[in-house]
């Protein structure tokens, strides 16, 4: 099927009749499914199995976020000039065969690189995804195709950990990464029907203006950097956004990668307690995720503040949890964080596109995506030296609270952060989302 008949000629009748946006969307869930069963196998692995140092699991998202570092601007200008199938399809067979490779892994030294060499293929495959979804897809369309991966994210996180725990109780962690080796491969294989795709040559060509000059090219690069960066920088809603963010992304990604850590304390003869704890803030996260687009509107302060805030007293009060506390409690705060992610990842990510100038969502979002992992290389390797010092529970609970007080000040000061006559709301936009 042609991708300009499909983007811009006769509108479908709905998203779903765009039949390479629904392989591309099938291709996406299924892969998206195997990382998040991937994840948890690999967490249940060094922590329960190999008894991994906190500073050694801290390692693991420091070596997956420098890939999003040294590549982030590479990979997106490779992603404009390939064949963004071509360039999927690549990366997902690559991490095929990684994810294959670890299976024998004999410890850390051996799986660190090797996570580190698939995230840099996941740094390739994200944009071009990004940009090929905007060629397929009607303009009108985008919002609800956009928010349907996000969705689809959220019930990975949901299935994966929980389909996880069940197999953990009866195989190892090695069979839980088989999987996600086996849904890449159908992931490739759903790309590979899509391999005559043709549309993003011309597409290139029309956004180079025909030339080929390497130097021109740079001074592009550059100059849409420094536009972006303006952009933030001059509008307060956007810089309120970013900054409350970043600071809390710099708290949380300190234990984010820990929970293996304090659940092998609380609960060290429960292996798959960590599986449903992972699968409730899924839930959590797709419930909140659809009241909103019923509600259709929601206030940034709001959004934002309240929940940074549920995530931190979550967290917190999983630093009060001891040996012996009831499941149901890890459980209902998993619960909670869900809720809290859910309504400040939506509310976040709407700022940002529904306040960014138009043609400019790129380059934020690409600012947005670069900060974020280079603080995944400081914030965990922080986190591993506090936990040394702290313990994992008083850890959890000051840094908890720590995000607490920060969507406190938000609430507070939401008028100032988000000035009320352009923060209104989550509009009929976020409405047409939920159908």
């Amino acid at each position: 099927m042609s991708t300009v008949s499909t983007a811009s000629g006769n509108r479908p009748a709905s998203v779903w009749a765009n039949r390479t946006y629904s392989k591309m969307f099938a291709a996406y869930a299924m892969a998206s499914f195997g990382e998040w069963f991937d994840a948890f196998a690999i967490e249940i692995l060094v922590a329960y199995r190999w008894h991994a140092d906190p500073f050694m699991i801290a390692l693991i998202p420091v070596m997956m976020a420098l890939p999003g570092i040294l590549l982030g601007s590479f990979a997106g200008v490779i992603a404009d000039r390939w064949k963004k199938v071509n360039l999927m399809l690549i990366a997902d067979a690559a991490e095929t065969v990684l994810t294959v490779l670890l299976l024998f892994v004999p410890g850390m030294y051996w799986l660190l690189p090797l996570l580190a060499l698939r995230a840099a293929m996941g740094v390739f495959r994200v944009p071009a995804h990004q940009a090929l979804t905007r060629q397929v897809v009607h303009e009108n369309q985008l919002l609800k195709a956009t928010s349907y991966n996000g969705l689809v994210n959220q019930f990975s996180k949901i299935a994966g950990p929980l389909l996880g725990a069940v197999a953990l109780t009866v195989f190892s962690p090695q069979l839980c990464i088989l999987v996600n080796a086996v849904t890449r491969l159908l992931s490739c294989v759903l790309l590979f029907t899509l391999r005559h795709i043709d549309q993003n040559e011309a597409v290139e060509r029309k956004s180079y203006g025909g030339h080929s000059d390497d130097e021109g090219e740079k001074q592009g690069f550059v100059r849409s950097w420094k536009q972006g960066w303006g952009t933030l920088l001059q509008r307060r809603i956007l810089l309120s956004s970013f900054l409350v963010n970043m600071s809390v992304m710099l708290v949380i990604l300190m234990i984010d990668f820990q929970f293996p850590t304090l659940y092998r304390e609380i609960a060290p003869h429960n292996e798959s307690l960590l599986g449903w704890v992972l699968s409730a803030t899924g839930v959590g996260a797709v419930i909140t995720i659809l009241l909103l687009n019923r509600l259709g509107r929601v206030r940034y302060g709001l959004g934002i503040g309240g929940g940074v805030a549920l995530v931190g007293a979550a967290f917190g009060f999983m630093g009060l949890l001891v040996p012996g506390s009831p499941d149901i409690w890890s459980i209902a705060l998993g619960f909670v964080i869900g809720i809290g992610n859910g309504l400040f990842i939506v509310t976040y990510n709407y700022v940002l596109q529904k306040e960014t100038p138009e043609g400019m969502t790129g380059r934020i979002f690409g600012i947005q995506n670069m900060s974020a992992s280079t603080l995944m290389v400081a914030a965990p390797l922080i986190g591993g030296v506090l936990i040394h010092g702290w313990g994992v529970s008083m850890a959890f609970l000051l840094l908890g609270a720590v995000v607490l007080a920060i969507g406190i000040a938000c609430l507070v000061f939401q008028a100032a952060l988000w000035p009320s006559k352009q923060a209104a709301t989550l509009s009929q936009e976020m409405r047409e989302v939920s159908g």
